[in-house]
């Protein structure tokens, strides 16, 4: 078996000690200045779209395992992209108002 120095000796041979100083300097060991300090406070705002918003709504669970159970269906019937979020906005589009009972 190899001894460390033997390890070393084939290291040197193989490497350039210029072109590796040249690496290491360049980079890991560059000047402070040359690096760029790590940001403090807030990220700046980006712009959000204006075409929707993410809500946070509550529901019953049952109601969850039943709107699972519709997009199982849906993606069953080969409608691969069906979403919680889309069965819901089609079902906004079909409410007629003068059908929602008064004790909503």
């Amino acid at each position: 078996m190899k001894s460390d120095a033997q390890f070393g000796g084939a290291a040197r041979a193989l490497l350039d000690r210029d072109e590796v100083e040249g690496v290491l300097s360049g980079a890991f060991y560059s000047p402070a200045e040359a690096v760029e300090p790590p940001r403090s406070g807030p990220r700046p705002r980006q712009e959000r779209p204006a075409h929707y918003k993410v809500i946070c709504i509550s529901m019953y669970t049952g109601d969850l395992d039943r709107l699972d159970g519709m997009i199982d269906e849906l993606k069953g019937m080969g409608i691969t992209k069906a979403n919680r979020s889309a069965l819901i906005r089609h079902a906004l589009s079909q409410v007629d108002l003068t059908k929602v009972p008064r004790g909503l």
